[in-house]
């Protein structure tokens, strides 16, 4: 077993046991992670989702069109602008704790009533009805963080930034596994394409023998009607297929941010290899593994964060302020020092009174948010657990699936060589030889299909476990 296995299971542990101190009205909000995915009994702590993509698929021409999609999808790009914004915040909220200093230079003149106490004064002392005063200094105002509220708003803050880096990564193991499933449908698509060829050119040989026939008044008019509607069907399939073809290259083209385009590949489906035996680990380490997971914890974070915050403003705040610099007024002595030099410090506790209830209000509704992060992050486990059940057992039943079909293709190729010989000798009517020729056209569309699914479901697998984003 893997030495990580039990910071993987203490993990999980933390997180249900933040999961229960989120309840705040006594509803069980636990949830307990199995100890393996269903019908997958295993402790083995070894997992696909630590490969990196470019060795998770070995086709070169795969990994040049994720390359591409990684650099140029603009899904990606709006995500790196939300992580760049997200970084400028959590920049901003670190300086929460810093003293606000402001530089600040006035200049006044008041005209002063003849009548008033301070005219008569001034014109008494200094002889004029114009009062001018100068100023230049520093402001500083700086909170202390008693209750912890600066510090909590920076919790919440770098808990969205990093959040936004998981929302990323999901991102990217979506586009890594929407291109990948693409380049299989396309290679799916070429084999259908050549399958629906090689049964024209098997058609057209049937219709050749059946024309002779006759000509030769050896078959009816009907049969010949039946066969070349059958070639008809081979025929049809083709323009059929390249649409779709041209309407998958359009889709990869999207993703990888170009215009609609060709997409260039040498790739057979029948050469892609089908790993088989694939190691989904444990469902602790989907905790780690999953951004999406991840995300939903960051997202519980900052509501725990959010709850502090919201409880520290209901506490009085000490505020200190203080102020230095040169005042005159009189503007040739404005910068006389030290004659002109000021300087005042204050200090004082503001405590909400009439905002009380708004406030207690947003705390109400703060930890309400926090009830429902919790919710959420039970939520975004059991769908990510489900989702790895749900590939395991397309992964299982896709091989059996697959087993039948490439047996049952064999078989038919015989039968159609088999009619084929008794059609030609006269022992078996053309019925049979379209019957057989439409049997294993559908079943080699079928198996090409399902060839197909399986590479899909090991992709799904791959992201289902957090997989792609390396």
């Amino acid at each position: 077993m893997d030495l990580n296995f039990n910071n993987y299971i203490k993990r999980a542990a933390f997180l249900l046991l933040l999961i229960g101190a989120g309840n705040a009205h006594g509803q069980d909000n636990t949830v307990a992670v199995p100890d393996a995915f269903r019908n997958y009994a295993s402790a083995d702590t070894t997992n696909i989702a630590d490969i990196k993509w470019k060795d998770f698929f070995p086709e070169n021409d795969l990994t040049s069109l994720i390359d591409v999609a990684l650099v140029r999808n603009n899904d990606l790009l709006l995500a790196e602008k939300n992580i760049e914004i997200a970084n400028l915040y959590y920049s901003q909220a670190k300086l929460g704790n810093v003293p606000q200093i402001n530089a600040a230079v006035t200049a006044s003149s008041n005209r002063l009533s003849d009548n008033s106490l301070n005219g008569r004064s001034a014109n008494l002392l200094l002889g004029r009805k114009h009062i001018e005063d100068y100023n230049a200094g520093l402001n500083l105002s700086w909170e202390a963080d008693i209750w912890g509220k600066i510090r909590n708003r920076k919790k919440a803050a770098l808990a969205a930034y990093l959040q936004t880096k998981e929302a990323k990564k999901a991102l990217q193991t979506a586009v890594v596994a929407n291109v990948s499933n693409g380049f299989y449908d396309l290679l799916m698509l070429d084999a259908q394409l050549e399958i629906a060829k090689k049964t024209l050119v098997l058609s057209d040989s049937t219709v050749f023998v059946v024309n002779l026939q006759y000509d030769a008044g050896q078959a009816t008019l009907l049969a010949k009607q039946q066969t070349e509607a059958q070639r008809l069907v081979a025929a049809q399939l083709i323009p059929q297929i390249e649409q779709q073809i041209q309407l998958q290259e359009n889709a990869l083209s999207v993703l990888t941010g170009n215009f609609p385009e060709a997409q260039q590949r040498s790739s057979l489906l029948n050469s892609v290899g089908i790993p088989e035996n694939l190691s989904a680990g444990i469902p602790a380490q989907l905790l780690s593994k999953r951004p999406d997971v991840k995300s939903a914890e960051l997202a519980l974070d900052i509501a725990n964060a959010r709850v502090g915050a919201a409880k520290a403003s209901l506490f009085p705040s000490l505020n200190i302020t203080a102020a230095a610099g040169v005042n005159s007024f009189e503007i040739n002595n404005w910068f006389n020092i030290p004659a002109s030099l000021f300087g005042t410090v204050a200090g004082g506790l503001t405590a909400p009174l009439l905002n009380g209830k708004k406030l207690r209000t947003q705390y109400q509704v703060a930890k309400a948010e926090r009830e429902q992060a919790v919710l959420q992050f039970r939520q975004a486990v059991i769908v990510a657990v489900g989702e790895v059940s749900d590939a395991l057992a397309g992964i299982d039943q896709l091989a059996k699936e697959y087993a039948i079909a490439t047996e049952r293709v064999a078989t038919l190729k015989k039968a159609i060589t088999n009619a084929n010989l008794l059609f030609k000798n006269g022992m078996a009517n053309y019925l049979e030889v379209i019957l057989a020729q439409n049997n294993l056209l559908q079943a080699e569309l079928e198996l090409a299909m399902i060839r197909k699914e399986r590479l899909s479901a090991n992709v799904g697998l791959y992201r289902a476990l957090g997989g792609g984003w390396q």
